[in-house]
């Protein structure tokens, strides 16, 4: 019997983006299970995930996408975790195998995504720190010493990245080609956007004195 997959959605108010995401990752036989945690969305979310069949845990109020991995995470037993952010353009079934099939194989306990042609913005931050990219796969064994993630928020990125570093484990980065994300600008307009940007930023340089 081979190892088994679960691909985990951290999700806030993606009622608009999700749908895309999920048809990817159903349409990969490899992935044995989704599980989309919403996170005290307060848009269609959740509704618009259970309308593809898939498992929905919802978190009664927004907690962060450390606390929502983490709860994801908790609620399966599958031997590998796939990672996969909501608000995603352009991913394909072709990319979800390019992160688990390294796995599957046995080449490396871990990969990492990198957008490759999607737009400039996302890019070119993906290129500066790779290892902040939200798409991954990796065996659940390693998550055995991770710290709590429940206040990590976007640094949770930045958990993982040192946890494989402690291990001695190099992710193999995958290239995500035509893929991008929905800038929080977009998202929210520039103002709340803007703000939401900020706040991200926060949750990631708080990590960096832990590195």
């Amino acid at each position: 019997m081979g190892e088994r997959v679960a691909a985990i959605v951290p999700a806030y108010n993606e009622a608009d983006h999700i749908g895309e995401v999920l048809r990817a990752l159903l349409a990969v036989p490899e992935v044995d299970e989704v599980i989309v945690v919403n996170d005290g969305s307060t848009d269609r979310t959740a509704e618009v995930a259970r309308s593809y069949g898939v498992r929905v845990i919802d978190l009664a109020v927004n907690q962060g996408k450390g606390a929502a991995l983490k709860a994801g995470a908790e609620h399966t037993g599958a031997d590998v975790l796939l990672f996969v952010d909501a608000d995603l353009v352009g991913l394909k079934p072709r990319h979800v195998r390019a992160l688990i099939d390294p796995v599957l194989r046995g080449e490396t306990d871990a990969t990492v995504g990198i957008f490759d042609g999607g737009r400039p913005s996302t890019d070119w931050a993906q290129a500066l720190a790779p290892f902040l990219s939200g798409q991954r796969a990796l065996r659940r064994r390693l998550l055995e010493g991770a710290e709590s993630w429940d206040d990590a928020g976007f640094g949770v990125e930045l958990q993982i990245y040192r946890l494989l570093k402690r291990l001695g484990t190099a992710p193999k980065e995958v290239i995500l080609d035509d893929v991008t994300q929905v800038m929080k600008e977009e998202k929210l307009g520039l103002v709340k956007g803007l703000a939401a940007r900020m706040r991200m930023y926060w949750e990631i340089l708080r990590e960096i004195p832990r590195m």
